[in-house]
C-alpha cells in the first residue's frame, strides 16, 4: 500500500509536469513566435486564471489545501514560461520554460509526498528531486544542442559564402587571362568586362 501511495503520488505531481513537458515540446518545434502584446496578454491570463485556481482551493484543508495552491501557482508559472518562450524565440528562453515546467512538477511532488511517512515519504522526496534534476538536465542538453546548430548554420554559411568568393575570384582570373590573349582596344574592352562581371574594381 505504501508502494502504491508513492507512486500515485509522485505519478500525480508528476503529470503536471509531464503534460506540460509534451507543451513545451510541441512549442519547441513550432517555435512560433508571439507578439509583445500577445506576451503581455498571456501573463495577465495566467495571474488571472491563478486567482481563480487559488480561490478554488479555499474549500480545501490542510495538505490537500497545500496542493492544491501549488498546482494553481505552477500552472500559472509554466503558462508563463511558455508565453515568454514563444515571444523571445531564443533555446535559453526555451530551457528556461522547461525547467518551469520541471520546478513545478517538483513543487506539487513535494507537497504530494507530506501525506506520506518515514521511508515512503523519504523515497517521495527522492523520486520528486530526481525527477526534477532530470527535467533540467534534459532542458539543458537541448539548449546546447539548439545553440550548436544554430553555430554550425552560421558556420555553413560563412563557408559557402567563402566558397562563392573564392570561386568568383578564380573565375574573374580565367576571364583575365583569356583577355591577355588580345591586344590594344579590344584587350581594354575584354578587361573591362571582366571586371564588371565579376565586381572587380
Amino acid at each position: 500500500m505504501n508502494k502504491l501511495m508513492i507512486a500515485m503520488a509522485v505519478s500525480a505531481a508528476l503529470g503536471l509536469a509531464g503534460s506540460a513537458t509534451a507543451q513545451t515540446t510541441a512549442m519547441n518545434s513550432a517555435a512560433t513566435p508571439i507578439t509583445k502584446d500577445n506576451y503581455a496578454m498571456a501573463k495577465t491570463n495566467a495571474e488571472a486564471q491563478y486567482k481563480v485556481d487559488k480561490d478554488a482551493c479555499a474549500s480545501l484543508s490542510s495538505n490537500a489545501k497545500d496542493i492544491c495552491i501549488a498546482e494553481a501557482k505552477g500552472r500559472e508559472n509554466i503558462a508563463k514560461a511558455d508565453a515568454e518562450a514563444m515571444y523571445e524565440n531564443t533555446p535559453k528562453a526555451r530551457e528556461h520554460a522547461r525547467v518551469v515546467h520541471a520546478q513545478a512538477g517538483y513543487d506539487v511532488a513535494i507537497e504530494k509526498c507530506d501525506d506520506l511517512a518515514g521511508n515512503p515519504k523519504a523515497v517521495c522526496v527522492k523520486e520528486a528531486k530526481a525527477a526534477l534534476v532530470k527535467g533540467k538536465a534534459n532542458a539543458k542538453v537541448d539548449r546546447v544542442a539548439a545553440d550548436t546548430n544554430k553555430e554550425a548554420a552560421t558556420k555553413q554559411a560563412d563557408a559557402r559564402t567563402e566558397a562563392s568568393t573564392d570561386k568568383r575570384d578564380a573565375e574573374f582570373k580565367v576571364a583575365i587571362e583569356k583577355c591577355d590573349a588580345l591586344a590594344g582596344t579590344t584587350k581594354d574592352v575584354c578587361v573591362s568586362n571582366a571586371k564588371a562581371q565579376y565586381g572587380k574594381s
